[in-house]
């Protein structure tokens, strides 16, 4: 890992402030790259941008290289004249992340703007041509028209074949044209956002989800690179196996790779995905990489993922002509497999702190442990708080889990007063990634202010209420000094 030792801060876009209901890449979040930057970070990593689905996931996306319209900044439009100030005054002001509202609302202001919008403009014109996205647009074209999923669509158009694209694109310009539109103004914000950030020191650590959904542009343009019946519909699904959290194992529903179809085309379609995502980060962390190695693979009509089976993945061929900073998701169980396979790319893993207080001197993730090599996190987008964490606890199990960090703290040799309130703990488990030998630390926001479960950003298995934690304000100067300090200390 050719990255020096440094700290950075976990927050999705959608987190952040701001007046029109989520959290856009307007003035709040050029004025948080600023602030962190300021107070010593070098990395502010973000879950996908993508356009969310049902479910409202950053990890169930119409089209995996899309850009969220829900982060377009609304002000920079009307500073374009697209809108007006009495147009932005009529929408709803509130902070609170309600997705469904967003959905009614925000559209009929992005056609708006986009009815204003001068479509002879030569660089929209060059980004169309360009077809960066030209499967994203007609896909939702055709989606806005014919609704449903694309399976069921005639079957022309289902097989993507060439005529029938050509009659959407014509027969429905205008609706093709916008859905360009919101990708291009998200393309000209995002790239303004990311230029500031590397102007000023700060690296975007971004998400490659390892698998696509299955009502996609990804799978409908490419659907001979994924195990479908004849009539375009899931033959296999993704999942995995019964173990002590699920006795009936987790059925997924992500359609499943066909990699020897990938593997003779010299896995084309991954490298240009690489491609994009080392345009749009500095940084990409690949969810779900014990997938590569070996996969767990569902007959798609199964009612649980009890009868699936193992699989061989790709492995290293994957990577082969890849170049970039990549980290590996490697949680959960991990057999010699995936231990191989990170061994032999060099990609570093991830240490959370959360996992590693259970009273087990051998835990892999007390930070003493650590080589340099991987990243550490006192959680992630899909555990607990720290608080969170604490406030679940029995009181004799809150006095263990203390201790439990009192005595790492003293074999580190950090001589760390601890309190007895959860944002105590998440404090000193700040210090302990910040004090690990990883050369990069990462802490969620949320652990930074020390917030409780409330403040969760997604409960795995649950299928509604998440992805909706918002930031009432940036963080305080109190927080950031006091981490500013950290930083300096422990020489990140």
């Amino acid at each position: 890992m050719s990255i020096d030792r440094s700290a950075g801060v976990l927050c999705h876009i959608s987190s952040l402030p701001g007046k029109y209901g989520i959290g856009s890449l307007g003035k709040e979040a050029h004025d948080f790259a600023r602030l962190l930057r300021k107070n010593g970070f070098t990395y502010w990593q973000i879950l996908p941008l993508v356009q969310t689905g049902f479910g409202d996931s950053p990890y169930q996306s119409v089209a995996s290289d899309s850009g969220n319209p829900y982060f377009i900044d609304l002000e920079e439009l009307k500073k374009q004249k697209l809108l007006t100030k009495n147009e932005l005054k009529a929408i709803r002001k509130n902070n609170l992340l309600e997705y469904g509202a967003l959905y009614q609302e925000r559209y009929g202001t992005l056609k708006t703007a986009f009815s204003r919008f001068n479509l002879d403009n030569e660089e929209f014109r060059a980004f169309v041509k360009g077809g960066k996205a030209e499967d994203y647009a007609l896909f939702m074209t055709a989606k806005s028209i014919y609704g449903g999923t694309f399976s069921d669509w005639d079957e022309p158009l289902r097989d993507h074949e060439e005529e029938a694209l050509e009659k959407l694109r014509t027969d429905y310009h205008e609706e093709y044209l916008f859905w360009q539109f919101l990708q291009y103004e998200f393309d000209l914000q995002w790239r303004a956002l990311k230029e500031e950030c590397n102007a000023i020191g700060l690296k975007i650590v971004g998400d490659i989800p390892l698998y696509v959904a299955y009502d996609s542009a990804d799978v409908w343009a490419h659907s001979e690179l994924f195990k479908l019946d004849k009539k375009k519909k899931c033959a296999k699904v993704a999942g995995v196996p019964p173990d002590y959290f699920s006795e009936k194992g987790q059925l997924w529903g992500n359609p499943i790779y066909d990699w020897q179809a990938h593997e003779k085309t010299d896995f084309s379609w991954w490298k240009k995905r690489f491609r994009n995502a080392f345009e749009i980060y500095d940084v990409v962390r690949i969810d779900h990489f014990r997938g590569i190695d070996r996969y767990y693979e569902i007959d798609a009509d199964a009612e649980d993922a009890t009868k699936g089976k193992w699989q061989d993945g790709p492995k290293e061929k994957l990577f082969e002509g890849v170049t970039g900073e990549i980290i590996a998701e490697d949680l959960g169980v991990m057999d010699d497999g995936v231990i191989s396979l990170l061994k032999k790319t060099g990609f570093p893993g991830m240490k959370v702190l959360l996992f590693a207080f259970d009273s087990n001197p051998d835990n892999p993730y007390l930070p003493h442990k650590f080589d340099e090599n991987c990243v550490c996190y006192t959680g992630t987008h899909d555990n607990d708080t720290v608080a969170g964490y604490c406030k679940s606890l029995s009181a004799e199990d809150f006095i263990l889990f203390r201790s439990n960090i009192a005595a790492e703290m003293q074999k580190m040799e950090l001589s760390v007063p601890i309190g007895n309130k959860p944002e105590h703990i998440a404090e000193a488990l700040v210090h302990l990634c910040l004090a690990s030998k990883a050369k990069l630390a990462i802490v969620p926001v949320q652990d930074i202010l020390g917030l409780d479960n409330e403040s969760r950003m997604n409960m795995p298995g649950k299928g509604e209420g998440n992805w909706k934690f918002r930031l009432e304000s940036l963080p305080s100067g109190k927080y950031m000094r006091k981490l500013q300090k950290m930083i300096k200390f422990y020489e990140r």
